[in-house]
């Protein structure tokens, strides 16, 4: 039997499988599918628009192409991309999973990136949301503020190990990019290629601006249906007792680690969904030290439920997703390691009592309190949002007909 054969009757059994647990558990899937559905009504949706549609008018108005000419001798000999990518690194930290994948996407579709250059791109450029990190992870799961400079430090030195790793992916690939030196001259040069960049879109700003809130849009409602379905399947392999099953198997490898094996309760459900993870891992009777490495692994394997829509973002512009595979590999076991170094060098218990009294003088400010905004008027900008989109989508077809 050939392997597209194979492939075949696998899929077709695991979208049975999957079908007959939803009807076997309907309280499970229905409470798991609200559960996701609130989490992306509420927070993903509203915090990664502004980031979708901004990216996508930087891109249209020529800022992009300003950085990338600026930014050239930089990325160019340390990660084998344009200086663009480095727009594409600031834009996925800042606003976390799956920016970057979209971003990428997007410049390869307007010519600025070569297929090899976007693949690699990809698989460095997509990061968890800092708030989330110290606001969520460290303060909200480990009640130690503090942490979260061991969270952030080893997520963001891990994911820079990936980038240093993937510009050997295809080395021998010519670029259609040119070398640029650090002079004043690049500056004009940069200026003069953003207008150009402008005036070549001729579009008007409102239907650009229309344009960026539909592609937005439209990619949030896969991201959501993407985090729908994890969550769904999350809990009915936990239901069915497989996770457990998984998990027990994983606990002969963290026995040869010296690790706690309980913290395999927490690492099988963090392979498909980071949040479930983190919060699984800081809950369980471990060392410290253990759950946080553990955990930096899961907030850098990014978890199966991202690794999908990036994989689905990478597929419509005819991307491969295997080098950003391979990325969270090493970006998980980059973060582990680094975990572990930043673990020792900062003193958790000195440093904790001084950054968790900044938390809490920020908790209705700047830190929780901003993330406690995003769930407080998170729905209302999702239905607004969508509303909008609904309208715009209506009007459309109906000039068409």
């Amino acid at each position: 039997m050939s392997a597209a054969k194979i492939k075949t009757i696998v899929l077709a059994l695991a979208a049975l499988f999957l079908a007959v647990s939803i009807i076997a558990f309907p309280k499970v899937s229905v409470d798991a599918s609200l559960s996701g559905l609130k989490l992306w009504w509420n927070v993903v949706f509203p915090s990664l628009l502004p980031f979708f549609i901004v990216s996508e008018l930087m891109i249209g108005f020529g800022i992009v192409t300003f950085i990338g000419i600026l930014l050239e001798p930089i990325m160019r000999p340390i990660f084998k991309v344009p200086g663009a990518g480095a727009f594409v690194f600031v834009m996925g930290l800042a606003s976390g999973f799956p920016a970057g994948a979209k971003i990428t996407s997007r410049l390869y579709e307007e010519k600025k990136l070569t297929k090899t250059e976007a693949e690699r791109l990809a698989s460095f450029t997509n990061f968890s949301n800092p708030l989330f990190i110290f606001g969520v992870v460290a303060y909200g799961f480990f009640h130690q503020a503090a942490l979260g400079i061991v969270f952030a430090l080893s997520h963001y030195l891990g994911n820079i190990c990936v980038g240093l790793f993937m510009r050997f992916y295809k080395p021998y690939e010519r670029s259609f990019s040119k070398k640029e030196r650090t002079t004043p001259v690049i500056f004009i040069k940069a200026l003069k290629q953003m207008h150009r960049e402008r005036i070549r879109n001729k579009q008007p700003i409102g239907k650009m601006l229309g344009d960026a809130v539909q592609t937005s849009v439209s990619t949030l409602l896969m991201v959501g249906g993407f985090i729908i379905l994890f969550s769904v399947l999350n809990q009915l392999l936990a239901r069915l007792h497989i996770t457990d099953s998984i998990a027990y198997g994983l606990k002969h490898l963290l026995l040869l680690l010296h690790f706690s094996p309980v913290l395999s309760k927490g690492i099988v459900p963090g392979l498909f969904e980071i949040t479930v993870g983190a919060k699984s891992v800081s809950s369980l009777a471990a060392p410290l030290l253990q759950q946080v490495i553990v955990t930096s692994f899961i907030l850098g394997f990014a978890g199966f439920s991202i690794q999908a829509q990036v994989a689905s973002i990478l597929a419509d512009a005819k991307l491969s997703a295997k080098p950003f595979f391979l990325g969270r590999l090493i970006h998980g076991t980059a973060s582990a390691c680094f975990a572990y170094v930043l673990f020792q060098w900062i003193d958790i218990k000195q440093t904790n009592n001084q950054v968790n009294a900044v938390f809490e003088s920020l908790q209705n400010h700047a830190v929780t309190g901003t993330w406690i905004s995003y769930i407080q008027i998170g729905s209302l900008v999702t239905l607004i949002t969508l509303i909008i989109y609904i309208l715009t989508k209506a009007h459309t077809n109906m000039k068409k007909i």
